[in-house]
């Protein structure tokens, strides 16, 4: 686990980052990794001096196994207030059946198993909204339909782009993983809304997080792509 700026920290599961936020209410994560984590969310909870019960929110980018993939048992052992977008909300309470998976995701589904149905204690609704004191919650569909990134205001701004773009080793931005993707073109639809948000750092489902006036590589992925 890495801290990214003051207060936040990339814990990575498998292949696929989650994060945790220490706000002055509790800890905050964003999604919640690959299946069958949640010793590890402890481990990452005790290094920072936190326990289960410290977690008060967890905020979903999208319905994906591995990131909702410790979502029902965290809601059950901390009491957190668990927000997903309305779009998305029924295969992660496990109303419907998601997508069947492909490729790497199709694979550690069946290593790892599917991830438990959980309840919504809030929906994420329209555009943009606050889901959260400090978290500007923006829809940005295309890897799914329901897909949500979330804007802390800290330290620059942080954004957390789930899987809507990826960080490459470079340090540049791109797509994140377009062949699970719902609708490839509309995700880069929404790669290009973020661009036009203000913001120094970016963390990612997938790939390397950005410092440094991170917004400039989105907006250069977007004019290069537009």
């Amino acid at each position: 686990m890495r801290e990214v700026v003051d207060g936040v920290f990339e814990l990575s599961l498998g292949f696929v980052n989650m994060h945790l936020v220490v706000t002055d209410d509790g800890v905050v994560l964003v999604d919640t990794g690959l299946p069958r984590n949640a010793k590890r969310i402890d481990r990452a909870l005790a290094g920072l001096r936190k326990q289960i019960g410290d977690v008060t929110a967890v905020l979903l980018t999208h319905h994906h196994f591995d990131h909702v993939g410790n979502v029902a048992d965290v809601r059950r052992r901390s009491g957190a207030r668990v927000f997903a977008h309305a779009a998305d909300a029924a295969i992660i309470t496990g109303g419907i059946t998601g997508p069947e998976p492909k490729g790497l995701a199709k694979l550690a589904t069946r290593l790892i198993g599917r991830a438990e149905p959980t309840k919504l204690d809030q929906l994420i609704t329209g555009e943009q909204s606050e889901p959260l004191a400090g978290f500007t919650a923006l829809h940005t569909p295309g890897h799914t339909r329901g897909h949500v990134s979330f804007l802390l205001d800290r330290a620059g701004g942080i954004l957390f782009a789930g899987d809507t773009a990826s960080g490459t080793k470079d340090g540049k931005v791109t797509l994140g993983p377009t062949q699970v993707s719902a609708d490839p073109a509309e995700q880069g639809r929404s790669l290009a809304k973020l661009a036009t948000f203000d913001f120094d750092h970016a963390v990612f489902g997938h790939g390397k997080a950005v410092s440094g006036h991170a917004v400039e590589r989105f907006r250069e992925y977007a004019a290069d792509h537009g």
